[in-house]
């Protein structure tokens, strides 16, 4: 994976085979490969160690995480990290203490896979193998992404397919979740917006046209509208305003229907970037802005002033040349050469960029993301915290044997503060061969966690995740 600049957004106004096991980590020999480990079994719920400091009083409530955890199996395996199942973690904190479970989504991909002894269910960067029967997007859906509460219901997301709906106290499987029986099997994006009333927006994507999704607090369905896009290309991520839907369109555009998806993707930077506004109360209203080209994977917030003028964050590159390989290499163990970051408005390695959920939309001041990705190995070892009033970053730096999982913010209770709380979020430490939870004082993260707890397994990094308070 590739450095990422952070962006404060320009002001908008008016084919892998299928390779072994053996092959695949003959030469794995770096320890960083921990953190792409498989996992052969669910974690039961099991108590987690404080190894560090002392937890604060009135934080209470469950982090969970989303991410793959089955790679390899003897008759084959996945050709891109973004392929392997889903796992869903689960860590409970309360009264100093803190407990977690993990548990694979169980999905039709899950079983195919299983039934075959290899990986033949295609996706991003894997090719469909012997045997593999696709009677829809969702027989392909790993459920490995993100997740969102809804309701009563935990969803693990994957951008391809249905929101996977599970119980939030055993992460036993629901099954897949239809939002409208008219729009069954749809897609629903890996990162809905959800503005501070709970309120969710999100999108579909179908080639040049889109779902827009509307969701109630609750998870029922408000409303469903089929838009047209300028022109297709992948999309992992969209923001929002208050007032609107900002879709960014890289030139990263889809040629071709073949499997795996990552083939048929061609980057074309003379079509330059385009951002689509849409009003939310009349996705008819629209707006087109033209940038220059850039690639992207992952959004922060946005906020509109009152003539228009759109600012979001984001975490680009100059193009995604590395992108599939990238993500094959990191399967397979082999050591990435990252380049250094380039100036846009600061220089910085930045992705997973995150802030507090109750100004979602709104003018902020903070931004969060995680930094200091190593040249000689794929993930990143540092936490940050951007001040945008006062143009400076906070950074605590972990070293060089954990792998950094991307941090969410937990409120002070009582408090309405930006950034009043605390950043939760996971490491995988290489020495003790474990994942930690570790709590920061949001406002001050480059003063180090202010407790740790230390799980008794080690489990392969995560994607995303969401706080739920207690």
């Amino acid at each position: 994976m590739n450095r990422r600049d952070i962006l404060r957004g320009a002001a908008l106004t008016g084919a892998a085979a299928v390779l072994t096991p053996e092959t695949l980590w003959a030469a794995a020999a770096s320890d960083w490969t921990l953190g792409i480990a498989d996992v052969e079994a669910d974690v039961a719920p099991t108590g987690m160690t404080l190894v560090h400091g002392r937890a604060p009083v009135d934080l209470k409530g469950t982090l969970f995480r989303n991410g793959p955890a089955k790679f390899r199996r003897p008759g084959g395996s996945v050709g891109h990290w973004f392929d392997g199942d889903g796992m869903v973690r689960k860590f409970q904190m309360g009264d100093g203490q803190a407990r977690m479970a993990a548990r694979f989504v169980d999905t039709v991909k899950r079983r195919q896979d299983a039934a075959a002894n290899a990986v033949i269910t295609p996706g991003y960067g894997t090719p469909s193998g012997p045997g593999a029967r696709l009677g829809s997007a969702d027989d392909a859906n790993a459920a490995n992404t993100s997740v969102m509460m809804a309701g009563g219901e935990l969803w693990a997301l994957w951008e391809g397919g249905s929101p996977t709906a599970m119980d939030p106290v055993s992460l036993e499987t629901r099954g897949f979740k239809a939002l409208s029986p008219d729009m069954k099997g749809m897609p629903f994006l890996a990162h809905p917006r959800v503005q501070p009333d709970g309120t969710v927006w999100n999108l579909g994507l179908a080639g040049k046209r889109a779902v827009v999704w509307n969701l109630s607090a609750d998870g029922a369905l408000r409303k469903a509208e089929v838009i047209t896009l300028p022109r297709a290309g992948y999309m992992h991520d969209f923001t929002a305003t208050e007032r609107s839907l900002v879709i960014i369109l890289q030139p990263w555009v889809q040629e071709g229907m073949r499997m795996p998806i990552a083939t048929n993707m061609v980057w074309r930077p003379e079509l330059g970037t385009k951002v689509l506004a849409l009003d939310k109360d009349d996705l008819s209203k629209r707006r087109v802005f033209e940038l220059p080209p850039f690639f992207f994977f992952h959004l922060g917030d946005a906020s509109e002033e009152a003539d228009g003028t759109i600012r979001f964050d984001a975490c680009i590159d100059k193009d995604p040349s590395g992108t599939a390989a990238n993500g094959g290499a990191i399967v397979r163990g082999e050591v990435l050469k990252a380049p250094p970051p380039r100036r846009a408005m600061i220089t910085i390695s930045a992705e997973f960029p995150r802030s507090d959920p109750r100004f979602a939309g709104l003018v902020r001041r903070y931004a969060v993301h995680l930094t200091n990705e190593r040249a000689d190995r794929p993930l990143f070892q540092g936490v940050a915290v951007r001040d945008w009033k006062k143009d400076r970053d906070q950074v605590f730096d972990f070293g060089a044997r954990h792998l950094v999982e991307e941090m969410v913010f937990a409120p002070r209770p009582g408090s309405s503060t930006e950034l009043d709380g605390w950043l939760v979020g996971t490491t995988l430490n290489l020495d003790a061969r474990a994942t930690e939870l570790h709590v920061f004082d949001a406002r001050h993260v480059d003063r180090g966690p202010l407790a740790t707890w230390r799980a008794p397994v080690a489990l392969p990094v995560t994607f995303h995740g969401v706080f739920v308070g207690a």
